[in-house]
């Protein structure tokens, strides 16, 4: 086949096969994110923690968010938002009250245990002072 010789029809088949090849996979790196309880940590907008329904490059989509504002492991040998991951949050964290969010920044997802999900969604609504 000599590229010179296609009609503008075949180069725009070829060109839709490689959009569609594209898309496919870098929805394929997020889409396990999908449903599931996570972390989210951002530049701009902090902290949360919510169940994802939809994301890609430019943003993600939280149902059941909560901000966490001041947040601590349980299990205190471990740290950062990991920690809060992998076993919950302390009595001591803050956290926002729940709502659906859209973020739209660069961000990063660590999936949260049941455990963790557990806690944060069962932690009280900080009140402001």
């Amino acid at each position: 086949m000599n590229i010179d010789d296609l009609t503008l029809g075949e180069l725009k088949q070829l060109q839709s096969l490689f959009n569609l090849q594209n898309n496919t996979e870098s929805n394929n790196l997020g889409s396990r994110y999908i449903g599931k309880y996570v972390i989210c940590r951002t530049r701009n907008e902090g902290i949360n923690a919510g169940k994802v329904i939809d994301l890609d490059e430019t943003g993600v989509i939280l149902q059941d968010a909560r901000r966490l504002y001041y947040h601590k492991p349980i299990n205190k040998n471990v740290s950062w938002y990991e920690g809060v991951a992998k076993y919950g949050i302390s009595n001591d964290s803050k956290v926002g009250t729940t709502g659906e969010k859209f973020i739209v920044e660069d961000y990063s997802l660590t999936i949260c245990s049941e455990e963790a999900e557990n806690s944060i969604r069962g932690a009280e609504d900080n009140e402001q002072n």
